[in-house]
């Protein structure tokens, strides 16, 4: 009977083993594409012409998820800096009302595309990302501080 326990015992923890590590097992490696492709399904997108409509009529936040060297070089007239790495840990500190209105941007539009998925799982509810990012409003034309 104890032999038979033990058995059944091993035999549970194997399978248990096996369901726990199945899905890692299965899962795709993904690439830095992958995730940004899969960012841009569940966000809104909006272009740098319409961003700076946003900026222009005003009540929009803008975030700047580049580096902070980045961000000395030039950026978005009162844009908030709060480099994508930390954001996670310091959007409550720099922006804790959920229900702000946020323009996120970043050099190109691939880390505001993770950035702005990241803040929509963490709750937050007004977001567009900017494609294109820093180097297509400044290809534009528009206003840098």
């Amino acid at each position: 009977m104890k032999r038979n326990n033990l058995i059944l015992s091993v035999a549970i923890m194997l399978c248990a083993a096996f369901a726990f590590n199945a899905p890692v097992a299965l899962a795709k490696e993904m690439t830095a594409d992958d995730f940004k492709k899969e960012a841009l399904k569940h966000i809104t997108t909006i272009t740098v012409s319409e961003a700076k409509a946003l900026l222009d009529k005003g009540g929009f936040t803008f975030l700047d998820v580049r580096t902070e060297k980045e961000f000395k070089k030039g950026h978005i007239p009162g844009a908030v800096n709060l480099p994508r790495g930390k954001l996670e840990f310091r959007i409550d500190k720099k922006i804790p009302d959920k229900n702000t209105s946020i323009v996120v941007y970043c050099k190109t539009g691939g880390r505001s595309a993770l950035a702005t998925y990241t803040l929509v799982k963490m709750g937050y509810k007004n977001l567009k990302n900017m494609d294109g990012g820093w180097k297509a409003w400044t290809k534009a034309g528009y206003p840098v501080e």
